[in-house]
């Protein structure tokens, strides 16, 4: 085929940059993302040639980086619309489930929670998904540790659910509520003999519990409650990060309910396997992100995003 994908080759023969800015990844860790999800995206020669596994990733990838239609994307690449729209549903779960369990570890450490919501364009009779801002959106609950990388993520909730009523009917909700959620033993601080649990930081819609705290109120705060309320900034610039590096989120996601799930956890999934390789290869000459020195409040922390994301 004379599509999209064929320039995509030439261009990874002769440009690293662009190609990066393509697809919001090296060659390296497009490889290594083909070659985890290749069993299960293969599909069996029959009376023609399959779209190999190769394109089926190149035209996902390049739908969650840029936000444009699924209809756009067939026409780039040449490939029938009902094609990518069976393509991309199905790339998106083999990115989630291949690398979940490696990109997902239990939670070890203090880490932040927030609630983020994804719109997408509004299906027949789903009422339930409409929100407060007038547009219809799943919800996605997450928490994050100090490297930008999640650490819990729950995605569906309906978006007419308050945040503290999604909260308390999730998994990971009830059980930190009712203390079941395996946290690590509370350990000294750094420096210090104090005890202390481990606890996530959230904002106020959130209930005060043993192992969940809120930002200190107010503006006439103490330097050390400035410190504290700066850490709840993590997970804000995460989020700010994955949708800057995706997208896909700066649009309504004309999908169903189901498949923006899929598309939202495979970002989740995409943000750290990326942002973990990045971290541990200090010798990567294309960094996405750097880690941000937090300074003062309000909308500095959506400039400090930006600042994060703008290493393409």
């Amino acid at each position: 085929k004379d599509g999209e994908f064929m320039l995509v080759q030439e261009m990874r023969a002769m440009d690293e940059e662009k190609y990066h800015q393509y697809f919001r990844m090296s060659a390296a860790k497009f490889d290594f993302l083909a070659h985890r999800i290749d069993e299960r995206i293969q599909h069996k020669r029959t009376h023609s040639a399959p779209i190999s596994v190769a394109e089926r990733l190149a035209v996902t990838l390049r739908y969650l980086s840029t936000g444009c239609s699924q209809v756009g994307v067939a026409a780039s690449y040449r490939l029938g619309s009902c094609t990518v729209l069976k393509i991309i549903p199905e790339v998106c779960k083999a990115i989630w489930d291949t690398l979940q369990p490696e990109f997902f570890p239990f939670p070890s450490q203090t880490q932040w929670m927030d609630i983020h919501t994804c719109h997408h364009q509004s299906p027949p009779k789903c009422w339930n998904y409409f929100n407060y801002k007038g547009s219809h959106s799943v919800v996605l609950m997450a928490a994050c540790d100090a490297h930008y990388r999640f650490t819990m993520v729950d995605v569906g909730a309906y978006g007419r659910e308050s945040d503290g009523g999604v909260f308390k009917e999730s998994i990971y909700g009830s059980k930190l509520i009712n203390g079941t959620l395996e946290l690590p033993r509370p350990a000294t601080l750094p420096g210090t003999d104090v005890t202390n649990p481990h606890v996530f930081v959230a904002d106020a819609a959130f209930p005060l519990l043993p192992n969940l705290m809120h930002p200190f109120p107010g503006s006439n705060l103490t330097t050390a409650q400035q410190v504290y309320n700066y850490r709840h900034r993590i997970i804000e610039n995460t989020f700010g990060i994955m949708a800057s590096r995706w997208r896909i989120f700066a649009r309504p996601i004309d999908c169903s309910p189901d498949n923006v799930v899929h598309i939202v956890k495979a970002c989740v999934a995409l943000h750290n396997c990326l942002t973990h390789t990045d971290a541990s290869n200090p010798g990567n000459t294309i960094q996405y992100h750097t880690p941000c020195q937090i300074h003062n409040s309000g909308n500095e922390s959506i400039r400090e995003a930006r600042e994060c994301s703008n290493y393409t």
